[in-house]
C-alpha cells in the first residue's frame, strides 16, 4: 500500500466498506505514514463536523453560477461521447 492508494481508498475505508485485506494493508500503512494518518484523521473529523451541521443555503448568484457551470460541463461531456 502506498500513499496514492490510501487516497484512492479513503472513502471506502471511512465508510467501512473496504474489504478486510485492503483494510489491513491500509491500516498498516497508516501506522507507518504520518502524512496519510493526518489526511485520514482530518477527513474523518471534517465528515463528523459537517454531518452534524445544518445546510447553509447558497446565495442566489452562487447558485446560478454553479447551475450554469454544471450545464456547460454536461453539454461539453455530451458532445464528446
Amino acid at each position: 500500500m502506498n500513499c496514492k492508494k490510501v487516497i484512492l481508498e479513503l472513502t471506502s475505508y471511512l465508510d467501512g466498506v473496504l474489504d478486510s485485506t485492503m483494510r489491513i494493508d491500509l491500516e498498516q500503512h497508516l501506522s507507518r505514514c504520518t502524512d496519510c494518518r493526518l489526511v485520514v484523521d482530518t477527513t474523518r473529523k471534517t465528515i463528523q463536523i459537517f454531518c452534524n451541521s445544518e445546510p447553509v443555503p447558497l446565495p442566489e448568484d452562487v447558485r446560478k453560477r454553479l447551475h450554469t457551470a454544471l450545464l456547460e460541463r454536461f453539454r461539453r461531456n455530451a458532445k464528446t461521447t
